[in-house]
């Protein structure tokens, strides 16, 4: 009895978290598809209908339900809602929108009509063109006794210029405490890594909260403190591909630790052949393929060895092994590489390839580095995760300098989701090649014709043109 119990609670469970996906994705239909065709337009009312067949059914059932954002989540009923890769452009594609009108979240009371739901859309598409948009849905929503919305309360309060500064200290913080670690573990003292999962555990904050700008610092390389920088590169790179997947919290935080780790091994090759500025001879080549292995003696004489040093081990082991065992080091036989390994070794290839390192002086630009790794997809790179880390970093990734149709120059500054070719820009330099700060453009935009107001001609390397990324993006 107990056991049939417990299936059924199970069935149920899976038909509510099935529910509440086909929710979002219904709801993005629509939305997708009144921004497109008037809202009396057949495709319109159709999606319309089918989102009502679902949401009648659960608002009767739940007697009421709500569905909000938190960070890049939605929340049905306060439950967080987990989704796949079938599912992962309509709902970025809400949650931008979403955030685009200021709007945290919807409460479905009551059973409703097709004329509540039309009525919404008006507010909604109103709400896009508006300065102040939350007030305008919220204004045009008013008579509605169906449908009401809350205002999207950010985190950190202070606009993007107060978070930019906390985030920027994070990461710097991040690189000085991992510096720190690696000196600690050259002069042979023992580490404690409880600090590392705070600094991890603000990091996980940052991405739930400000993807952007997070994923903005992984752009500022540096050439003298290479190592550091790319450890927490890696590390955020990391979580923030693990949280498109829809990883918790707390396995988020154990991703971002062991990805922190994954090239500890390095501090037993010296200083004069790791920074050496020609190419490696053999016998050197042979030196820097043995760091995995020390990378596992290190973190396994760590103070408090744990489930996450041993996890970490793992990974400072396979990272260089690629998808098929193709890397080093090389095994005779080996099972199927560990799920974090996948992924550090995924962004681990990408921000190598993107950073100035003393043995590749001139990097890749972002562009140039996805389509090597999209090459190497399905046999280094495990090519499932490659397809959520191009949804993830977009197909001009943030910090690609970029020349516009306008005969401007800019910097990628935000990716679009449901248009990856179409990302926002920030202009430094102008249509009469003076330099300037902005503005923030959307590729986007279209004019009364129907034409984009600015279209990318192609990447440059900001290198040639002098361009401290810094200077725009800190």
């Amino acid at each position: 009895m107990l056991s049939e119990k417990s299936n059924m609670e199970d069935k149920e469970e899976r038909e509510e978290h099935r529910n509440s996906q086909d929710l979002v994705n219904l709801l993005s239909v629509v939305l997708r598809t009144a921004q497109i065709h008037e809202r009396n337009n057949i495709a319109v009312t159709s999606a319309i209908e089918k989102f009502l067949s679902l949401i009648n059914q659960m608002i009767i059932t739940a007697e009421g339900i709500s569905l909000g954002i938190i960070g890049e989540y939605f929340y049905l009923n306060d439950i967080r809602i987990r989704y796949s890769l079938e599912y992962l452009l309509n709902f970025d594609f809400l949650i931008r929108e979403f955030k685009k009108r200021e709007l945290g979240k919807v409460v479905f009371g009551h059973v409703l009509k097709p004329a509540d739901v039309q009525l919404f859309l008006k507010a909604f598409i109103a709400a896009g063109f508006s300065d102040s948009p939350y007030e305008i849905l919220s204004d045009t929503m008013a008579p509605s006794e169906n449908i009401q919305t809350e205002k999207l309360m950010k985190i950190r309060e202070g606009g993007e210029t107060d978070a930019r500064r906390v985030i920027k200290k994070s990461y710097f913080h991040a690189v000085s405490y991992t510096k720190g670690v690696i000196n600690k573990i050259k002069d042979g003292e023992k580490v404690n890594i409880k600090k590392a999962k705070r600094i991890v555990e603000t990091m996980v904050d940052h991405i739930l909260e400000e993807e952007k700008l997070l994923l903005g610092m992984t752009v500022l390389k540096d050439y003298d403190d290479y190592t550091y920088h790319h450890s927490v590169n890696v590390s955020i790179l990391s979580i923030a591909l693990g949280q498109r997947l829809g990883l918790s919290r707390k396995i988020l935080t154990e991703l971002g630790l062991v990805a922190l780790f994954h090239d500890i091994g390095k501090v037993e090759i010296p200083n004069e052949v790791l920074n050496k500025a020609t190419n490696f001879t053999e016998d050197e080549w042979k030196l820097i393929k043995r760091h995995p292995v020390w990378g596992v003696k290190a973190l396994l004489r760590l103070r408090g060895l744990d489930n996450v040093s041993m996890r970490s081990a793992i990974v400072a082991f396979e990272h260089h092994m690629n998808f098929d065992l193709s890397g080093y080091p090389r095994v005779r036989k080996y099972p199927e590489l560990d799920f974090y390994s996948k992924i550090v070794s995924l962004v681990d290839q990408y921000d190598a390839m993107t950073s100035s390192r003393v043995y590749s002086r001139i990097p890749l630009s972002p562009d140039k580095a996805l389509s090597v790794m999209m090459e190497r997809a399905g046999s280094q790179l495990d090519p499932l995760l490659f397809k959520f880390f191009i949804n993830m970093v977009g197909v001009f990734p943030i910090g690609t300098l970029v020349m516009l149709d306008t005969k401007e120059l800019g910097l990628v500054y935000e990716s679009d989701v449901v248009f990856a070719d179409r990302p926002r820009v920030l202009i430094i330099i102008d249509k009469k090649s003076s330099r300037v700060n902005g503005p923030v453009v959307n590729l986007t935009e279209k004019d009364d014709t129907g034409r984009y107001f600015r279209s990318i001609v192609k990447t440059l390397d900001p290198n040639k043109y002098k361009i401290n990324l810094a200077e725009y993006l800190l």
